[in-house]
């Protein structure tokens, strides 16, 4: 195992053990005469990329959804600071596991000018703490884990949402975030075809060419929505505040995953659209307050008890997923910090037994 020891360090000093803060591996804290003296592990965007797999993150949110419908997680509703002179936004998400003894805090933004000067979208730092002492572990750049998390999560869902011979997946949006979606849903169905629909077909064009390193099928290009809709499950990534899926448009069976909706006053689908359909949330307050739910709640056309179930309470089995094969499913997913805190101390585990990152002097 790397050593978890602080450099540098001049004799005399005593190593104190203290109990494990993730996945079994123990914080150890050194005593001098100044007091004590620790380390912070940093991942850079690269490393966690060349650490997080697809199934690593499907496998966190899981059991992350799992614990939160067991009832053993802290998680507060994530507060915004609102840039609107900017189109964006910034939030933290604290979490803490209760069941797996993780915890942690991860800050992050929505900027939708951003690809016009050449940075992404959202942007992501994650900060693990040991639930025993508060001490950090881990500072992680989560910009690659949030779009590798929220795509588990859509895979996830339509794995009990969705009609398991699914074969048709439509793409509303084609950025960072259909790309995730898309390769979290190749683990779980054998795709034959994916519409790709995007204000720009040029989008659209990347998205197919990486789409193709993961899933080789036949894809079909355009920049109607309607088309995207011809589907067995749908998914939406924009950061849309009118709808742009009519109700008219969904066909008995689909399933949906609502993923763009992730602040107050957002939406992609039409209002009724959730009113006719089962909605499944991943947490109920942060799903009214600011995902997909919230402007038909708004609106009254649903009501927070019209929502049927949180993502958590199916797999737990307190209720069953999917009913028929007729009916049309929505997953309202708005990102919860209980992914975050799962995927990143996955990654902090992997990067210790690899060595990978750098040891930064906290105390």
């Amino acid at each position: 195992m790397p050593s978890l020891l602080p450099r540098r360090l001049s004799l005399p000093y005593t190593l104190s053990k203290v109990l494990n803060p993730v996945g079994g591996r123990s914080l150890f804290l050194l005593r001098d005469t100044k007091g004590i003296l620790m380390e912070v592990l940093w991942l850079t965007e690269d490393d966690v990329i060349s650490l997080l797999t697809i199934d690593d993150a499907i496998a966190a949110v899981e059991k992350a959804f799992f614990e939160h419908g067991m009832g053993r997680a802290q998680m507060p509703p994530k507060p915004y600071l609102y840039f609107f002179g900017y189109d964006g936004d910034l939030r933290t998400m604290p979490a803490y596991l209760e069941g797996l003894d993780l915890a942690g805090v991860k800050i992050v933004n929505v900027h939708t000018r951003n690809p016009g000067i050449g940075l992404p979208t959202v942007m992501a730092l994650l900060i693990l703490n040991s639930p025993q002492t508060g001490a950090p572990l881990s500072i992680l750049g989560a910009t690659y884990l949030t779009a590798m998390r929220t795509g588990a999560a859509g895979a996830v869902a339509a794995k009990r949402l969705a009609r398991p011979e699914s074969k048709v997946v439509g793409m509303v949006g084609a950025g960072a975030q259909a790309r995730t979606q898309l390769l979290g849903l190749s683990r779980i169905f054998e795709i034959e075809r994916v519409i790709v629909s995007d204000r720009s077909l040029e989008h659209a064009r990347i998205l197919e060419r990486e789409a193709r390193a993961f899933l080789e099928c036949d894809y079909q290009l355009t920049d109607n929505p309607e088309e995207a809709c011809n589907c067995d499950i749908l998914v939406t990534t924009t950061p849309a505040r009118s709808p742009v899926v009519r109700e008219s448009w969904i066909k008995p069976g689909t399933h949906i995953n609502a993923i763009g909706a992730d602040a107050k006053g957002k939406q992609e689908l039409e209002s009724t659209l959730t009113k006719k359909a089962k909605v499944v949330v991943d947490d109920m307050a942060q799903a009214v307050h600011s995902g997909e739910v919230n402007v038909p709640i708004s609106e009254g056309v649903i009501k927070p008890e019209d929502i049927y179930a949180q993502i958590g309470e199916i797999l737990v089995g307190r209720k069953p997923g999917r009913a028929s094969a007729q009916e049309v499913t929505i997953f309202d997913s708005t990102g919860l910090g209980i992914q975050d805190v799962a995927t990143g101390s996955a990654i902090y585990r992997k990067a210790t037994e690899m060595g990978k990152g750098i040891r930064l002097n906290f105390l």
